[in-house]
């Protein structure tokens, strides 16, 4: 997974979902051979050369400025998601990503741990940031029961999303559960491009899931800061 290919991926794909009418542009040659934006187009909206672009979208973000990444923000209509990723991306380009990232511990502090097993009226879970379930209270481990069944270990959102037949009678809505899922990899993936229990993960959903792979393909980006899961009403025993 590594760093070039990700931000040369993302660059391109915003390119491409952007129209010239979308961008503003008001003369525009009808027969276009790409779909979206030319690159020479994102040039002339960020305020830099069509060069130093192409050098862009080859997949080089290293040193890339600050003032630079927001005039591409702005050229390519980012979202706030898509804005943190490509930060994300940039700062993973730099010589020193490669050296400071460690492997971190998947368990929770046992502060936060007293904390959920306090929180007895409501249902608490704790994911990492390759959503691996690392924690739960009593109610939280009830209602993702299916989630905590499935044989690999660890317990992970995304394994069971789209490998465990289940999980499409667990998600009454399945396909935004999908996006979402992918989404948050994604982001991760820009934050963290050589972690490789990220990579063992993706590269085990790309090889089992069509589903998976189409939707990792579009380099979509999503914050999931509040949202509402609907999920099936308990089996009567």
């Amino acid at each position: 997974m590594g760093n070039r290919d990700e931000v040369k991926a993302f660059l391109s794909t915003r390119r491409a979902k952007l129209t010239p009418e979308q961008a503003g542009l008001a003369h525009y040659s009808r027969n276009r051979r790409v779909p979206g934006l030319r690159r020479s187009e994102v040039a002339d909206l960020a305020g830099v050369s069509v060069e130093y672009y192409a050098q862009l979208e080859r997949g080089n973000l290293s040193g890339v400025s600050e003032s630079v990444l927001e005039a591409l923000a702005r050229a390519l209509q980012l979202d706030e998601a898509e804005r943190v990723h490509l930060g994300d991306l940039a700062r993973a380009a730099g010589p020193a990503a490669r050296a400071r990232r460690k492997p971190r511990a998947q368990q929770v502090r046992p502060s936060l741990a007293r904390v959920l097993a306090g929180m007895t009226g409501v249902p608490a879970i704790v994911n990492s940031g390759t959503l691996d379930l690392l924690a739960a209270n009593a109610l939280g481990r009830a209602l993702f029961a299916p989630v905590f069944a499935a044989p690999a270990r660890p317990v992970n959102h995304a394994r069971f999303c789209f490998l465990d037949p289940g999980a499409r009678d667990f998600w009454i809505d399945w396909e935004r559960a999908a996006d979402d899922t992918v989404a948050a990899l994604r982001l991760e993936a820009g934050r963290n491009p050589y972690d490789k229990g990220l990579t063992d993960l993706v590269g085990e959903l790309s090889t089992h899931s069509d589903a998976f792979r189409a939707r990792w393909a579009a380099h979509d980006v999503r914050l999931h800061r509040t949202g509402i899961k609907v999920l099936p009403p308990p089996r009567r025993r």
